[in-house]
């Protein structure tokens, strides 16, 4: 079977040229970045695999991940970073853990839900009184 110029060059272009991607919302990407922000500032440690990391490279790793998802357009909201990326290991299918100095280890996916709990309540107050959001 011989093909035509203009279907060759569409089955070509759909495997050499880079395919559009949609990234998530602009107010999900702000949250998302905050969440990530937290994790990276935030003094506590994260467990991954078997294995207890600093905020720094819990971040990094989230990050990772976060990137890998959103360019696969999996990603569309801080929820969907927190359930797809940020709650079990893609590789062993453990649970992520956060341990706080003077708390104990909790799971992450909680953890990170109640961080984005607060950043709500927090921005909605800010814009509530006409303060620039963050």
């Amino acid at each position: 079977m011989r093909l035509r110029p203009a279907a060759f060059a569409l089955i070509l272009g759909m495997f050499i040229l880079p395919v559009a991607r949609a990234a998530p919302p602009p107010a999900a990407q702000v949250e998302i970045e905050y969440l990530l922000q937290y994790v990276g500032t935030s003094g506590c440690e994260f467990y991954r695999n078997g294995s207890w990391y600093d905020g720094a490279r819990a971040q990094a790793h989230l990050r990772g991940k976060y990137d890998y998802l959103a360019a696969r357009n999996r990603i569309g909201s801080a929820e969907d970073f927190i359930d797809k990326a940020a709650t079990k290991s893609s590789f062993s299918g453990q649970a992520y853990k956060i341990r706080c100095a003077g708390q104990a280890e909790v799971q992450s996916n909680p953890w990170l839900r109640d961080v984005l709990a607060r950043y709500r309540v927090q921005t909605k107050h800010i814009g509530a009184v006409g303060l620039p959001r963050a």
